[in-house]
């Protein structure tokens, strides 16, 4: 990307989000348009794809409060035409190179006395150093990447070790990564091996763009490498056992560091971004860390009291005690029996009540509820609710 391209993006807006967003927001936000403009989703849709790549990025910068801090910064300062020609003298105007800030300057100081210039800000956001000779010689770090993958409701609960098919690009084997098929690429005339040229803004300053000749590389093959057509990339795909950490939600993205593609001399391999999606279970509910269930009793258990056994997910049942007169729609709680948590303990188990109404009744059985209503004729479960009703 482009100092130019960085100044003029702004992240927020390609999230949707306000500039005082909360991580919570931010990250609704970006889980939001993540699945819809996910390429698996638009299958051949070119534009869903650089949209999803343009939220990716919003979203590596934003969600990371570091890099969320140091971009607000640099907004700040040449968002709004910081920098722009100064008061010297009739017309008068001045040359503001950007690269002196990011190379660092003369004796450690960049212009305007930033300390070691503006290439920690930018260095850190986008992985680059600053734009001074030698620094595309500098070892690279590689891409994150991001992937998806669906659970059952009980691994989502406890935890599971999954396969992830993955591809990324990383250095092209048959040339070393260096581009070249006799693996002798030349120093790129045009930038003279920073992979990166300067232009004018019209504004009074200068921006860097990654060098048209060489692609960034600061290398040009001589012989381009059959493979990889001088890039010195190539796609690659790998199978790696991903460990899913239990209590895992629906929705929820898993950072995984240094499980990215490979990283460029050296460089550190980038992340990986597991999504995880859960299915439903035909028993069982989640509410946080708490699981849910509902239990169907008897009006006589529920009017008179008893013992019910419920179900957990994956242990023994467990017996909880109804005091008499329990209502239908009543939630009890059984502890421990939950979601785990981050701390490694366990949320509870919420059991609602209820009350089964019997399709079929036998003689006796009818027989008693007969006599059960002729003792209760006299009282009116609805008399509080009329006059509730009147004297609203």
């Amino acid at each position: 990307m482009s100092t130019k391209d960085f100044i003029e993006k702004d992240y927020y807006k390609v999230l949707g989000v306000p500039k005082d967003a909360t991580e919570a927001e931010i990250k609704k936000a970006y889980r939001k348009l993540a699945r819809e403009f996910h390429p698996d989703a638009n299958k051949g849709n070119v534009r869903a794809e650089e949209r999803f790549k343009e939220i990716s990025e919003a979203n590596d910068i934003l969600g990371d409060p570091k890099k969320r801090k140091e971009y607000d910064e640099a907004r700040a300062l040449f968002g709004n035409g910081g920098f722009r020609p100064g008061p010297g003298g009739a017309g008068g105007s001045f040359n503001f190179d950007l690269g002196d800030l990011f190379g660092g300057g003369q004796g450690g100081q960049g212009a305007g006395g930033f300390g070691g210039g503006l290439g920690d800000v930018f260095g850190g956001l986008f992985n680059r150093g600053g734009a001074g000779p030698g620094t595309r010689t500098q070892p690279r770090r590689g891409q994150d990447i991001e992937s998806e993958v669906t659970l059952s409701f009980t691994e989502a609960i406890e935890g599971a070790t999954v396969p992830l098919r993955m591809s990324s690009q990383s250095p092209c084997k048959a040339c070393s990564g260096t581009g070249d098929k006799n693996g002798t690429p030349r120093v790129c005339p045009t930038c003279v091996g920073t992979g990166q040229v300067a232009r004018g803004s019209g504004g009074g300053f200068s921006l860097t763009d990654p060098c048209p000749d060489c692609k960034g590389r600061g290398l040009i093959a001589e012989t381009p490498c059959d493979v990889c057509k001088g890039s010195g990339r190539a796609k690659s795909s790998r199978t790696m056992q991903v460990r899913i950490p239990a209590g895992v939600s629906d929705g929820q993205r898993i950072r995984l560091r240094g499980k990215g593609a490979p990283g460029e001399r050296g460089g550190p391999a980038g992340d990986l971004y597991v999504v995880v999606h859960v299915d439903s279970h035909p028993v069982f509910g989640r509410k946080d860390d708490n699981l849910t269930v509902t239990v169907p009793v008897t009006f006589t258990e529920a009017a008179l009291g008893g013992e019910v056994r419920v179900p957990t997910l994956g242990g023994p049942p467990v017996t909880l005690k109804l005091p008499p007169g329990t209502p239908n729609g009543r939630t009890m709680r059984a502890r421990g029996k939950g979601a785990v948590r981050k701390d490694g303990t366990r949320g509870d188990l919420l059991v609602t009540v209820e009350v089964s109404v019997p399709k079929d009744l036998t003689g006796k059985a009818r027989d008693a509820l007969e006599a059960y209503r002729e003792a209760t004729a006299g009282e009116d479960p609805r008399a509080e609710l009329f006059q509730a009703a009147k004297g609203a």
